[in-house]
This record gives structure tokens, sequence and C-alpha cells, in this order.
């Protein structure tokens, strides 16, 4: 059992490290140093982000992370430069230094204490906050400039505040990822209380990726057993991208949880490889990011439980690994959001779909539920 179980990890994984083996390097902390003119180009679009985060400084007083895990959360703020000619769905990484006229660059950076987190974030008239909670192998700087493309691409107003927990940003960290998801759930709780607790603060989406979407939920069952029941029910919209959890364990966090106001919203895909190799080194466990909403099992587990669970693998992939499909789903937001003039998430009833681009609809499957992405 063990040899074959060993055979077919290989399989997955060997095709899809030598895709990994053929793509370019991945961004150091150079990309994090910021450029001089950068917020003066025209055509531009600065977007700024702040960062709450469990990972180590690789200096006492610069807002640089790496993979190390921290004792006490630190924040900060930067400034984000996207190109006039940026493409949906991509970050336009620099080739060498940093030029603002065609890729992403840094405007300005800074550390923040948490009392000055706190107050930046509920500064102003009440407006929206949405919290991106990145997924399993993730560099700082490849979390902080995707939450910005997602921003920019979106096209929605409000406060985006990245959750960096310490990912040790490769294939072979993945236990390590996990122990970081414990690590890291006492500081997600502490920041949706916070969030929770500010007047000023209105609508708060939460978006968990993949083991962002484990993180996510740890914290949310936290603040049910904490007693923090009105934190929890401030939480506009949770949405989970392919979460990488356990069938089982996930059944037994929402039955802590209990059901959420609008639902829960799940993104799935049975042909995510990366939740294949999961499944793989869990034993063969079932992840929930992959299942069938062809299923009667899922359909009647989704209504039971208050879910929304729509199926995107209709959504065009990065990659080879069909893991980062949400990353095209929040292109094809803004742009229905724009023309329906919907600056909000979509409300959706519980139950099973499949997200149909051609119409960007959503329909139940065997039967056309008329459910219109943005209505």
């Amino acid at each position: 059992m063990l040899l074959f179980r060993l055979r077919r990890l290989l399989m997955v994984l060997l095709p899809l490290a030598l895709t990994a083996a053929g793509c370019a390097s991945r961004p150091g902390a150079e990309v994090l140093t910021p450029v001089a003119g950068a917020g003066a180009v025209p055509g531009a679009r600065l977007v700024t982000v702040y960062v709450a985060t469990t990972r180590e400084r690789e200096a006492p007083h610069a807002p640089v992370f790496t993979a190390g895990r921290a004792e006490e959360p630190s924040y900060a703020r930067f400034v984000i430069s996207i190109p006039p000619g940026h493409t949906p769905n991509a970050i336009e990484w620099p080739r060498g230094e940093p030029d603002p006229a065609t890729s992403f660059a840094i405007v300005s950076r800074e550390l923040l204490s948490p009392q000055a987190f706190k107050a930046e974030v509920a500064r102003g008239k009440r407006h929206d906050v949405g919290v991106f909670i990145h997924g399993y192998n993730y560099n700082f700087q490849e979390a902080l400039f995707r939450h910005a493309q997602m921003v920019a691409d979106a096209n929605v107003q409000g406060t985006p505040i990245l959750f960096a927990w310490p990912s040790r940003a490769t294939v072979t960290g993945y236990v390590y990822d996990r122990d970081s998801v414990i690590f890291s759930r006492d500081a997600l709780t502490g920041l949706f209380q916070t969030l929770a607790q500010s007047p000023s603060v209105g609508n708060i989406t939460v978006f968990g990726h993949s083991m962002g979407g484990y993180l996510t939920l740890e914290a949310l069952r936290q603040l049910r057993l904490e007693g923090k029941h009105r934190a929890l029910a401030r939480l506009s919209d949770v949405i989970l991208a392919a979460p990488d959890v356990d069938s089982d364990v996930f059944l037994r966090q929402l039955s802590v949880i209990g059901p959420l106001d609008p639902p829960m919203v799940l993104l799935v895909s049975k042909d995510d490889n990366a939740l294949r190799v999961s499944r793989i080194l869990s034993g063969d466990r079932a992840r929930v990011g992959a299942v069938d909403v062809s299923s009667p099992e899922v359909r009647e587990a989704a209504a039971k439980n208050n879910l929304t669970i729509i199926d995107i693998s209709e959504v065009p992939a990065g990659d080879r690994l069909n893991h980062d499909r949400y990353i095209g789903l929040v292109a094809l937001y803004g742009q229905v959001a724009g023309e329906r003039g919907h600056s909000g998430p979509p409300v959706l009833q519980a139950g099973a779909f499949i997200f149909n681009t051609a119409g960007l609809t959503l329909s139940a499957p065997f039967r056309i539920a008329g459910e219109v992405l943005g209505n």
C-alpha cells in the first residue's frame, strides 16, 4: 500500500515539478524596495494594502518579512503601483530593476504600531474592508502583490488588508505551512475582532485561498468557542477558494462555527492538481476544495450547512496546477460588477452551483437556476 501511494504521488508530482522547473525564478525581497517616481506614472493605478502578519521581519525597522514565525504580529502599510498596461489576472513582475511604467512597483512602505494600524484602518467615513489570507507555498512579496492585483482587477472600493502567515514558500514545506496555520490562528482571530469593533468599518469580506481557507476556518471556530458571537456576525462574507481542508475536519469545524448569514461560499474545482497532491499526502483524504457539486451528498451537505458551493472549473487556470482559478474569477467579478453598477459581493443562496463563464451565470447541476452573478 505504501509503495502504491508513493507511486501515485510521483505520478502527480513529476509533471508538475517539470512545469515549475521551466518557470522563472520567484521574486525576492528586492521587489519590496520603494522606487523613486513610482507614484507619478501616467495611467498607473495606486493600491494601498495594509498588512497584518505573523512572519518574522528580515530587519528590525523594515517591513520585509521572511518565512520565520514571529512572537508578536507585525503591521505595515504598502502603496503599490500597477502599471498602465496591466493585464487582468497577471502580476507584471520586474525584470531586473522595477520600472513602474511596465511592472508592479512599491511606491512607499511603512511599519505601523498596532495602535497606528488600528487607527488607519478605521480612519475616515464608514468603509468596507477586505481581508485576504493567502495559501500554501507563498512568500510575502507574492502574497502582497497578488492582493494588490486582485484589488485592481476586481475594481471594488474599500480597504484591503493582507493577513500574511509564515509559509515556507517551498513545495516541500507543506507540513511546516500547516503548523504555521495553527501558529497564526490567534493573530487572525485578533484581527477579526479589531475590525468588528470599529464603527467606521462597514462590510467585512474575508477571502481565504487554499491553506489560508483552513486558517480562516480555524479563526472562525475560535471566535465561536470564545463567545465572540458579535465579531463573527460582523463578517459580511466569507469566501474560501480551493480550501485545502479534510472533509471530515471541515464538517467538524462547521458544527462549531454554525451557519453564517449570508452563507459561506466555497469555490471548488474537481481537477485541482494541487489538492490531488494534498489528498495523497493526507492519506487519501478528500479535500473540500475538490468536491463534485453534482454529487447528491455534496448538494445535501450544502443545504444542511448553509453553504454556497460553486464549481469554477470553467474559469481558466494560470498553470497546470489548476489551483489559482479564483484569480480569473476576481477579474470576471470586476467586469460584471462594473457593468451592473454593483460594488459589493453577490448575495447567493445556499446550494451547489456551476459557474458558466460564457454567460457569467450560476446554474444548479442538471437544472438552470437563473442566478446571475451580481444580481
